[in-house]
């Protein structure tokens, strides 16, 4: 049997890892359509530094 791994060396791992997939954030951003306007949702995984400037733009 495996033995359990503490949470004090998994924090130390976390600390390890610190450029990995946790700097990034799933983002929904509502589009209107011009025509019928119904809405369409843009998803997209961005950097949590530039999540204004994904909301900014159009």
């Amino acid at each position: 049997m495996a033995k359990k791994v503490s949470k004090n060396s998994r924090v130390g791992k976390r600390a390890a890892n610190a450029g990995s997939g946790k700097d990034f954030v799933k983002v929904v951003k509502p589009v209107k359509d011009e025509k019928t306007g119904k809405y369409t949702y843009k998803e997209s995984f961005v950097h949590k530094d530039s999540v204004k400037e994904f909301f900014a733009k159009s």
